[in-house]
């Protein structure tokens, strides 16, 4: 495995790279593409906010894996980046309620787009990178912000009249009574992927009329995640509890996973965080988050849409064809070697993954608790008992078992 150091060279020269070999293609005040679809709603002066579709200089046909996280497991950092960079994304400030705006109505013509729409764009100024893998002080590697491509503001924006638009989107942004979570439900039964169900819902296009708001794209990708998980979380109810501990392990861009599947006929789910002192690699710090089947999650996450997210792909596990119940526990430990932030996807990505991976081989099954726990702490970084003493659902489910059983 490279290191700290290897990766952040190699980061920096992949970077600089990129901007040789793409410069030209940025270089105009008016590009054209196809865009995946991708739309970005940003959050900054909320509630008027920069909004814009996502276009890739001079890439035509079919550039759907663009935007498509869902079809990103196992592709590389680098790939990634490109699919990041390659958008360029235009601005135009908007108040959330202006709906009817013809600007708004072109982007939800987009999104509706069950296939990459033609798109011309043209600014006021050549885009530019406002956010890239570098940070502007000290020419270090940017970890704040996930990348993405150079940006500008709107002159005007057109759309191909050869859209292909999704009937059942359609029918749904139509429906000016039904309320917005069952919508969700509806596109997530129907086969549509939450990517393109958050962008739906980020354009304001579900719900009661008079409540339809434009969304960012960061609280609409959490509140995608949310809805279905809770609505999932009410199918497991009927299932039959698991009768064994099961621990599922997983990594991918140095973050390891550790999934532990716990007998219970009630659900419960607790995600522990750690992470690493960017300035001292031997220094972590741990936080978590957990619900019950009583009282639910009572705060937003102090993990954020990490949350969500993992606990949406556990949930999907759960009630695919195995059906099965039980509490989940889940340990991420982020490396110091995940030096860009990619987004909450890879996430609810990777452990979908890791479950896929999970059905084709030999689950690894423990009698005990205490077993479990050993068994998923190998390999991780930080101790156990760092894990533990963070984990309320340790404190509750172990009572049995003491910290000190395990020295």
């Amino acid at each position: 495995m490279s290191s700290y150091l290897e990766i952040k060279k190699q980061l920096e020269k992949y970077w600089f790279s990129y901007l040789g070999e793409n410069s030209k293609r940025f270089s105009s005040s008016t590009i054209s593409g196809a865009s995946p679809p991708s739309v970005f709603v940003g959050q900054y002066g909320y509630p008027k906010i920069n909004i814009g579709p996502m276009v890739p200089a001079d890439i035509h046909g079919d550039t759907s894996i663009l935007d498509s996280p869902e079809a990103w497991p196992g592709k590389s950092l680098q790939e990634i980046l490109n699919y990041r960079l390659s958008l360029v994304r235009g601005l135009n400030s908007i108040k959330i309620d202006d709906l009817e705006n013809k600007f708004i109505l072109s982007l939800q013509e987009l999104t509706m787009s069950s296939k990459p729409a033609e798109s011309e764009l043209n600014f006021h100024k050549i885009p530019t990178f406002h956010q890239s893998l570098l940070s502007n002080q000290n020419n270090d590697l940017n970890k704040e912000f996930t990348p993405f491509g150079p940006q500008a503001e709107i002159k005007s924006f057109k759309l191909s009249s050869n859209t292909s638009t999704n009937k059942k989107i359609d029918n749904l942004y139509s429906d000016n009574n039904i309320r917005a979570n069952d919508a969700v439900i509806d596109l997530y039964n129907n086969g549509i992927e939450i990517s393109q169900i958050n962008k739906v819902l980020s354009l304001g296009m579900l719900g009661r009329k008079i409540k339809r708001r434009l969304v960012p794209t960061r609280w609409s990708i959490s509140a995608t995640d949310d809805i279905i998980a809770s609505y999932l979380v009410k199918k497991i109810d009927m299932y039959q509890s698991i009768d064994q501990f099961e621990v599922i392990k997983y990594n991918h861009f140095s973050n390891y996973y550790s999934i532990i599947l716990i007998p219970s006929d009630v659900w419960s789910f607790e995600m522990v965080e750690a992470w690493y002192d960017q300035n001292n690699v031997n220094k972590f710090f741990l936080e978590s988050d957990y619900e019950n089947s009583t009282t639910g999650l009572d705060h937003y996450p102090r993990i954020a849409g990490a949350y969500f997210a993992a606990k949406l792909g556990i949930l999907e596990y759960l009630t695919s064809s195995k059906k099965r119940k039980c509490s989940v526990l889940i340990f991420r430990e982020i490396r110091p070697e995940y030096l860009v932030p990619l987004g909450v996807w890879q996430i609810r990505e990777g452990i979908r993954e890791g479950l896929r991976s999970k059905q084709d081989i030999t689950t690894t099954s423990f009698s005990d608790f205490r077993k479990a726990l050993v068994y998923a702490s190998k390999e991780m970084r930080v101790p156990l008992l760092d894990w533990l003493k963070h984990s309320e659902m340790y404190k509750n489910y172990g009572k049995k078992t003491l910290i000190s059983d395990f020295f």
